[in-house]
């Protein structure tokens, strides 16, 4: 599978105890839903690993990993994000969608000028910002993801259009 079709679902934040079990933060909108997703993948597809949460850890969850047995396995894995087969994932509504699915669009304006693409999203907690980057940006551009400034995207295509706001040019 291509990276195109996994999602970052959770990064391994290091290990928790002596044998060998890891302490695992989850991207999921359901933090316990990250289990239900496996077998989990390292970015490079590498290796796999099945996961079995024991119990909710400081800034995180406590987690089994197969093949992990010792502190130092848990510890080498420190920094790790894991990957889900997109398929395994739950299907969102028509007006949500994965930021791994925005990253690479392009981005056209109302007027069908291209203005660059998608390059990543971004969300500090008021909600996701598009970064756009492109020839013809002086700068790359954060765009609010909102509905009356990305009208239309259209996955299938490659593209979104913008209707970037005043002053935001």
């Amino acid at each position: 599978m291509t990276m195109t079709e996994r999602i970052c679902v959770g990064a391994i934040a290091g290990s928790f105890g002596v044998q060998g079990e890891v302490r695992l933060k989850s991207f999921c909108a359901e933090p316990t839903a990250i289990a239900d997703y496996g077998p989990l993948y390292t970015e490079d597809g590498s290796r796999s690993f099945k996961v079995k949460l024991t119990r909710p850890v400081a800034g995180g969850l406590g987690a089994r990993l197969t093949g992990i047995a010792t502190k130092e396995e848990a510890d080498a894995l420190k920094g790790t994000n894991l990957y889900a087969d997109k398929t395994r994932l739950p299907k969102l509504p028509d007006d949500e969608f994965y930021h791994a699915d925005l990253i690479g669009l392009e981005v056209w304006d109302t007027g069908g000028v291209l203005l660059g693409r998608v390059t990543d999203v971004q969300n500090h907690g008021a909600g996701d910002l598009l970064e756009i980057s492109g020839p013809g940006l002086k700068s790359a551009l954060l765009l609010p993801f909102t509905l009356a400034n990305v009208p239309t995207v259209d996955l299938a295509a490659g593209r979104l259009v913008a209707d970037l706001p005043e002053g935001l040019e």
